[in-house]
């Protein structure tokens, strides 16, 4: 005869967090975000008009027409659908970002279109412009004087206003779906299938966050495509010199002349080990090829534009060189009325003490003749 078997177990611990109301709040709030892309059509592909005789098609992926005005429109549209997703960004509560104003601007206008106060934290000299768009779009500018302490000041905010810190920096890669979903790399493939060289032999990006490039990079291994992807790096910024040397340390202590890219520190969302080729760009040289932009298409960029230009350009002088026929896309990341009193003011440029003058000449040269000046090439800016 057997006996029955009694088993001891503990209680079940059982805690519920539901909240209908955040929920319904979230729910509104990533279907606004959504909405917004689809009203919004894709971003131009511009031709830079180069001579027949090449067999050579140079593009621009015009990011500057986004609502926002710029490449940043997109990543901040993945950042706050991230953030969201996550559980990061809440009602009521602001959400903070580290930026020298392309990506505040663009996550001003999200955050106020999911209603909740938004604080970028950025450089003093940061262009009066993107100051008065963040605010435009009900926005605010917290100033630091260095750089450097960004994001220490960032955290330092969300931790006293129970807000999110965004961190652009860290999360810009892992933000965004670079397998598809309408990221950059996939429109630029997409619009360039009726073109007689529809896999680009080259694409051109810079870096702020690296994420752009880690972006294309991915897709074009996961499409198994041949483009490699070159990224252009201003001076006073380490990227170059980490990516050389394999060193994540690195670091610089001056800040960027060239707006939204170039960093003091090897960020976490760039990728180095998915970049085929680095160059380092003379400040003069990116200003050089923005004004002779406006001469070609009649267009005015920023900064970013003008470093990415000018790599493309010095690329596809190799590419003629070897007879190599094909196309090469770069960016152009966000319009040059934000600029005016920096890369299209001669004072500026004196006051930085900045001679286009050489650059302007070999933009030029190469134009007319195909050839790269050999000459300009031996004057390289400190590695910083």
């Amino acid at each position: 005869m057997s006996t029955p078997q009694r088993t001891l177990t503990g209680a079940t611990l059982d805690v519920d967090h539901s909240d209908p109301a955040y929920r319904a709040w979230l729910k509104e709030a990533v279907r606004r975000v959504q909405a917004d892309a689809n009203r919004s059509a894709d971003t131009h592909l511009l031709l830079f008009p180069l001579p027949e005789r090449w067999g050579i098609d140079l593009y621009l992926k015009d990011e500057s027409t986004h609502p926002t005005g710029s490449l940043k429109h997109r990543l901040a549209r993945s950042l706050f659908l991230y953030g969201l997703c996550n559980g990061w960004i809440r009602p009521g509560r602001p959400v903070i970002e580290a930026s020298s104003g392309s990506t505040a601007v663009s996550e001003a206008y999200f955050a106020k279109l999911i209603g909740v106060p938004f604080i970028a934290v950025m450089p003093r000299t940061t262009s009066a412009e993107k100051c008065r768009l963040i605010e435009f779009h009900g926005g605010q500018c917290h100033f630091v004087d260095d750089p450097r302490t960004m994001y220490e000041a960032s955290a330092a905010l969300a931790a006293e206003t129970g807000g999110h810190y965004m961190d652009q920096f860290t999360y810009a890669e892992r933000a965004t779906d670079w397998r598809g979903n309408n990221n950059i790399a996939e429109s630029i493939f997409r619009q360039l299938r009726s073109e007689r060289f529809p896999e680009p032999a080259w694409i051109v990006a810079t870096a702020g966050t690296g994420g752009t490039s880690a972006t294309l990079a991915r897709y074009v291994h996961y499409m198994q495509y041949d483009t490699r992807i070159c990224v252009a790096d201003p001076e006073n910024s380490c990227f170059f010199q980490g990516w050389t040397t394999a060193d994540p340390d690195v670091a610089c202590d001056s800040a960027s002349r060239i707006e939204g890219i170039g960093r003091p520190r090897m960020e976490p969302s760039f990728v180095p080990g998915a970049i085929d080729r680095m160059m380092k760009v003379p400040d003069a040289a990116s200003v050089a090829a923005v004004r002779a932009l406006e001469g070609v298409i009649g267009r005015k960029a920023g900064g970013s534009t003008g470093t990415g230009l000018w790599s493309a350009l010095k690329l596809v002088a190799e590419m003629v060189a070897e007879g190599r026929r094909g196309s090469l896309v770069t960016l152009l990341c966000d319009p040059g009325d934000r600029y005016l009193d920096k890369y299209y003011s001669d004072a500026w440029l004196a006051a930085q003490g900045l001679d286009v003058a050489p650059y302007t000449e070999a933009i030029e040269s190469l134009l007319r003749t195909g050839v790269w000046p050999g000459a300009e090439l031996s004057r390289e800016p400190a590695v910083q």
